[in-house]
């Protein structure tokens, strides 16, 4: 298998993390799991050590909340497959640091260039915030939307797509290349 990007989006315990582990094994090499949770809260780091002991021995962690493109561009010739978990917490972390709207934007501009860039394969996880009620505060309205622009973006340039429903995939984007 050679270099792809990979988009996986879903509901909250929809299976993501665990399909995209599944999916990088398949790839053989180096492996990285890109980290962007912070344990701002006890039930945020139990959550942290489930994923942390799921995962495979033989990969490497790397946790970064906001500088995503720049470990990516730093980290990417160390790996074959970088697993980016999750996309939605980057872009809350990123409003919780003050970055604007045009910030945010322009950094996941950056993430998909150095996503494009890497000679290996990059997985990107994130959470489908769209298919609910309209949030009723306007910051949870900016992080929909932002997420949602995101999403479109990340899908554009993705080889492969898939949205999951109750742990089963559902591929929306084959290239054909891919």
């Amino acid at each position: 298998m050679g270099k792809k990007i990979i988009f996986i989006t879903g509901g909250a315990r929809s299976g993501k993390s665990d399909f995209a582990m599944k999916l990088a094994q398949r790839f053989a090499g180096r492996k990285a799991y890109l980290a962007t949770a912070r344990a701002l809260d006890e039930e945020m780091a139990d959550r942290i050590q489930k994923h942390k002991r799921n995962r495979p021995k033989d990969w490497q962690t790397l946790e970064e909340p906001l500088q995503v493109a720049k470990v990516l561009k730093e980290r990417a010739d160390h790996f074959s497959v970088i697993l980016l978990d999750c996309l939605t917490l980057w872009i809350s972390n990123s409003m919780m640091a003050k970055w604007g709207e045009k910030k945010i934007l322009r950094e996941a501009d950056r993430l998909l260039e150095a996503s494009q860039d890497m000679k290996g394969t990059v997985i990107i996880v994130s959470n489908e915030v769209g298919l609910g009620i309209v949030p009723d505060n306007p910051s949870a309205r900016i992080f929909r939307d932002l997420s949602g622009l995101i999403h479109q973006k990340v899908a554009g340039q993705a080889d492969e797509v898939y949205l999951m429903v109750s742990g089963l995939p559902l591929q929306l984007k084959k290239t054909p290349s891919a």
